[in-house]
């Protein structure tokens, strides 16, 4: 992982670290980490990635998150909330083989920031740390 970017977080959206992940030299994706919690994050959720897509199916996703929660308990969370769209069986696989335990599937009611009309049904997990 190589630190991309840091934001200092606003009304809505928490802090957040970004990274690209690299195999080698070659660049294969990123992940974001965001700290702390609110109602936003309930929905958006403390990790975000994206593998190219040449590149899924390697358990990228999944090394690069670990490579992340010590960041997350150095910043003294114990546990994270992580989440996707209901389809995506390649993110909650990747979810449920870091230990995340379902909470709930629903869809992100109108007053969350990045809502819209066609918006997928979220699955969201809690992760203790």
């Amino acid at each position: 992982l190589k630190i991309s970017g840091k934001y200092s977080g606003d009304k809505d959206m928490l802090p957040f670290y970004y990274y690209d992940i690299f195999l080698g030299d070659r660049f294969i994706g990123r992940i974001s980490m965001r700290i702390g919690s609110n109602f936003h994050s309930y929905y958006n959720g403390n990790i975000g990635y994206e593998i190219e897509e040449i590149f899924r199916g390697n358990n990228f996703a999944f090394k690069a998150c670990k490579l992340v929660l010590p960041i997350t308990k150095a910043h003294g969370m114990n546990e994270i909330i992580l989440t996707c769209d209901e389809d995506n069986v390649a993110s909650y696989k990747t979810i449920e083989k870091l230990g995340g335990e379902l909470i709930e599937i629903t869809k992100p009611p109108k007053n969350y920031f990045a809502y819209k009309d066609n918006m997928k049904k979220q699955k969201i997990y809690k992760l203790s740390l």
